[in-house]
């Protein structure tokens, strides 16, 4: 290796390790002025905990609000606070309605000498089906119940059962609202039955209701609440699966053996003598004391019953229907359904058959009383108890 080699390597050496040096220098330089510039302050000890002690405070102390002109007035009874969350905060409930609710009991009214005094009644929650209605809530100071007509007639057109139940300023006791009478109401709650034997709800029934609530709350200047569509009308589909499974109606035919007739003046004689009333439509009915429909009868041919029948008057025969979710205790009904038509087909000199036009021996009404068991089961497990009000509105 020649002499300019080596100095040539040389010089190369010397400048590497120049700009290493003078790399590190300026990392150096740089690293002192970023940790001189993000060096927190060294603050005193003490001030720090008057600090934080200051917050805590700010944080957990609620400052006492005095109305000047509460305290100069005597005493008197106020309508309780208008607000849309009245219900007690149960497990599942919304974190709004929990946080109202502990808002409303962590501060103790205190009267004007110091004394504490008994806070206000909280209001009963409203009549509300959880599990069959989607719900709006209103609020206000004071709503005429007039103001309400128009909305209130247009909800009847949307296909499914709507309730009004208001609370009446003052009052401690919910009731239908009536738009044509003389009162005040504070709060309202406006419900649409989910479902019922036309089928499920539709999205466009639960929106068209909400949006209605929503324009009469701007218009009167009232607070709306409405509960998740999309939820209720997952609740809708699952109901409405239920009354599918459960929905039947039970058929028992009293007919003449062979070509014949059936006498329909001893019939009506039997039907009268056994408590059933004539209805409107034509067919006798067993009635509760509620004066709902235990079974009915009816007449095969195309005219229906009447009040006037001619001595001797004959048909080719009749049926018993037992519309089996809305009765209440249903196997005892159904039992006595039986013994009727049995005893109507020995008056007429008949027969008992199902919708096949086949004889019911005791094994076939057995069989029929097992369904009726399973399926009143079932209603129970669901919290719809045949006869039940809840069922009366599912299967209307």
């Amino acid at each position: 290796m020649s002499d300019l080699q080596i100095s040539l390597l040389v010089i190369g050496a010397v400048i590497v390790v120049l700009v290493l040096v003078f790399n590190w220098f300026q990392e150096r330089r740089f690293r002192n002025q970023a940790d001189a510039a993000f060096q927190a302050p060294v603050a005193d000890v003490l001030m720090q905990r008057e600090a934080a002690s200051a917050a805590r405070d700010m944080h957990n102390r609620v400052e006492p609000a005095f109305d000047a002109a509460a305290m100069n007035e005597p005493a008197q009874a106020h309508a309780p606070d208008m607000r849309i969350d009245v219900e007690p905060a149960q497990a599942g409930a919304s974190p709004a309605v929990a946080y109202d609710q502990a808002a409303r009991t962590v501060r103790p009214a205190v009267a004007v000498s110091g004394q504490p005094v008994s806070p206000p009644a909280v209001a009963p929650a409203a009549p509300y089906d959880e599990l069959i209605e989607y719900r709006i809530r209103l609020g206000s100071d004071g709503v005429q119940a007039n103001a309400l007509a128009n909305t209130f007639t247009t909800t009847r057109t949307l296909g499914k059962a709507v309730r009004w139940m208001g609370l009446p300023v003052g009052a401690a006791q919910w009731e239908e609202v009536q738009p044509w009478r003389d009162v005040h109401y504070q709060q309202l709650v406006i419900t649409m039955q989910l479902a019922d034997r036309n089928g499920a709800v539709l999205e466009e029934q639960l929106t068209s209701l909400c949006e209605l609530m929503q324009t009469m709350a701007q218009t009167h200047g009232l607070r709306v609440a409405c509960d998740d569509v999309v939820e209720a009308l997952e609740r809708a589909q699952a109901i409405d699966r239920f009354c599918v499974d459960v929905d039947v109606l039970i058929g028992l035919n009293v007919v003449a053996r062979g070509e014949g007739t059936v006498n329909l003046t001893r019939i009506v004689h039997e039907a009268e003598s056994g408590g059933m009333v004539l209805g409107m439509d034509g067919v006798f009915q067993l009635l509760d004391s509620r004066s709902e429909q235990l079974y009915a009868l009816c007449n095969h041919d195309a005219e229906p019953f009447t009040n006037e029948v001619v001595e001797g008057q004959t048909s080719q025969g009749v049926t018993l229907q037992f519309d089996v979710p809305r009765v209440p205790d249903g196997l005892k009904v159904f039992d006595g359904m039986v013994a009727f038509g049995r005893k109507l087909a020995n008056e007429v000199g008949g027969i008992l058959v199902d919708d096949n036009l086949r004889p019911l021996t005791d094994t076939g009404i057995e069989k029929i009383r097992t369904q009726l068991m399973q399926i009143y089961e079932r209603m129970e497990s669901r919290g719809v108890p045949s006869g039940s009000r809840r069922a009366l509105r599912l299967f209307s």
